[in-house]
């Protein structure tokens, strides 16, 4: 594939230096026109030209990301999606299995990312991936915070509260099976109080149940208060799920649990993989 120089006109070293100089990563189409005198038709030419050698991505209408002189000579594209993608909405956070992904819990390739937002949009494409767009009730919507991502500033759920929202809503993270593997990676480095926290926030006893009994699957290292914890927020209804909501039961399902009190509607194909994931030596956070 020919590579695109990134060689520079006056006016688009201009642009360049001069966002360089202010260590902004993102600039609109106003203050790129502010910078070059107000003239838009000049502005509209630098930007394409700055867009077509790899210097601006294209965040969203009217506004743009740098691409840093120290990533390279050539043009780098789509670079950097979840930036791209975190410029969509505001509030917002990147979760689910593109959390996951960034984080190293699932080696599954990811071709859609998860964008958490109460605003009402429509799902978009980022270069070659496909956008979702999730809308949380509110009790849901926490649990994230900035993460340096190729030096752009974006908001992505922390581990916590991605393997509980993989558990929650499996068919974003890839199924039940890959929710319990994410679960087992990420429960080697985990604040299980911080966990907890989340679980009694979110007051679903059902989540508590499905979180408590696929921890068990993965043999996490869960500590007993922890775990007494958890006991004590399921309630005392027995009509959770793990699975299929329908009340049609999946196939060679691995069935009813007394301990969390849950019904697996899971194939027991669909979970060996993950079974003791959990086991290896978790690396605790200081508090």
């Amino acid at each position: 594939m020919e590579s695109i120089t990134r060689s520079l006109s006056t006016q688009e070293s201009k642009v360049i230096l001069a966002l360089t100089e202010k260590r902004q990563r993102t600039a609109t189409r106003s203050e790129i026109i502010a910078l070059l005198g107000g003239s838009v038709k000049v502005a509209d030419h630098v930007i394409e030209g700055l867009r077509h050698k790899g210097w601006l991505e294209r965040a969203t209408w009217g506004e743009y990301l740098l691409i840093p002189p120290e990533q390279g000579p050539d043009a780098l594209g789509d670079s950097n999606l979840l930036a791209r993608a975190s410029r969509i909405a505001d509030p917002y956070y990147i979760g689910f299995g593109t959390a996951a992904a960034h984080y190293g819990l699932t080696t599954q390739h990811r071709n859609v990312i998860v964008v958490v937002t109460p605003v009402r949009l429509r799902a978009r494409e980022v270069g070659e991936s496909r956008v979702r767009i999730v809308n949380p009730s509110p009790d849901k919507f926490f649990g994230f915070g900035p993460v340096d991502v190729l030096g752009y500033t974006v908001m992505i759920s922390d581990r916590e509260k991605t393997a509980i929202d993989c558990i929650d809503r499996p068919a974003l993270a890839g199924g039940v099976g890959e929710a319990a593997t994410i679960l087992a990676a990420a429960t080697r480095r985990f604040d299980w109080t911080k966990a907890a926290s989340y679980l009694e926030r979110i007051g679903s006893g059902a989540l508590v149940r499905r979180f408590g009994w696929l921890a068990d699957h993965v043999q996490a290292d869960m500590p007993p208060d922890i775990r007494q914890q958890l006991m004590c927020l399921i309630g005392q209804s027995t009509r959770a799920r793990l699975g299929p909501t329908h009340f049609q039961t999946v196939r060679n399902a691995i069935g009813y649990d007394k301990t969390w009190r849950i019904f697996v509607n899971v194939a027991r194909e669909e979970l060996h993989d993950s079974t003791g994931l959990g086991r290896r030596k978790s690396v605790r956070k200081d508090s």
